[in-house]
């Protein structure tokens, strides 16, 4: 049997998840603040409540996309609301802490609902297809009575585990590595720019380096995982010889005047792992020092 659903909040991602559901043939309630966001996934069959409170009560299972978690908790920390949910299940696709996701968790289990907590890693138009990403974690048996839900929602959703807060763990985790991606772009644009290099010369050569990159963060990874940190037959650079090519990129930005705020942060940590005898270690080493505050 198809899942009763309800999507609270059909902003531009929460109305990509309700379109992907209803072509899925589930039973589509859909909630917004703002009702006329709402209406045209009237016109693909789903039932537009006038209030959060008839979403909640029409479904078996509530998908939550809105804001933060406070925006959670004022829609259904209602008391009328809070009432409804009992023995449903709420699945909150909110961005927000590991620990908002524990507390959310733990209230819906007080007010005898279930509960999974999931980062979306897409974008709209990529929801519903093989593509999609969607890390979700908290009650394992609860994501596996409503796979047919998941499914539709995209290819790789994925239970990561019975904490309620790692799926946003590791969303926070990939993000780093996704904005340390954007930042070292916009500093090799900066570089550029003021070398007077064509910027689609540039998109070229990051195109063909990029495999070496992915590459040595895979290799970061492992080695860090693995606790090795010193250099050995099978070490692919050392912090000595980053360090030395840091150099290079701080005197050119110095000598055209170039903002140095993101890469000063390289070297703070450079220097600490110097600092305490690190220089001839695997780059890997550098993760001793990030994962603590000076």
């Amino acid at each position: 049997m198809k899942r009763s659903i309800a999507v609270l909040g059909t902003g531009r991602m929460g109305s990509a998840l309700a379109r992907a559901l209803l072509a899925s043939d589930h039973r589509m309630t859909v909630w917004n603040r703002t009702k006329d966001k709402a209406e045209p996934l009237a016109l693909l069959g789903a039932t537009v409540a006038s209030s959060a409170l008839e979403a909640v009560t029409s479904a078996e299972v509530i998908i939550v996309n809105v804001s933060d978690y406070k925006a959670t908790a004022g829609i259904l920390r209602d008391d009328a609301v809070a009432s409804a949910v009992r023995g449903k299940l709420i699945v909150d696709l909110t961005s927000g802490t590991p620990q908002g996701a524990r507390d959310a968790a733990e209230w819906c289990g007080r007010h005898g609902a279930g509960y999974l907590d999931g980062a979306i890693m897409a974008t709209p138009d990529f929801i519903g297809t093989d593509a999609g990403t969607i890390l979700v974690s908290g009650q394992g048996q609860a994501f596996r009575d409503n796979e047919a839900v998941f499914r539709a929602l995209g290819g790789n959703v994925q239970h990561v585990g019975q904490d309620p807060g790692r799926a946003n763990a590791l969303d926070s985790a990939l993000l780093a590595l996704m904005w340390g991606a954007l930042f070292g772009a916009l500093n090799a644009i900066a570089v550029s720019q003021a070398e007077d290099i064509d910027l689609g010369e540039l998109s070229r050569q990051w195109t063909a380096t990029a495999p070496v990159v992915e590459g040595l963060v895979t290799d970061l990874i492992k080695r860090t995982d693995a606790g090795r940190f010193a250099s050995d037959e099978e070490t692919l650079s050392s912090i000595s010889i980053h360090h030395s090519a840091f150099q290079h990129l701080l005197e050119l930005m110095d000598a055209r005047g170039i903002d140095r705020a993101v890469v000063d942060g390289y070297g703070f940590f450079f220097q600490r792992a110097i600092a305490a005898g690190q220089l001839h270690g695997d780059f890997a080493a550098l993760s001793q020092f990030m994962g603590k505050a000076a």
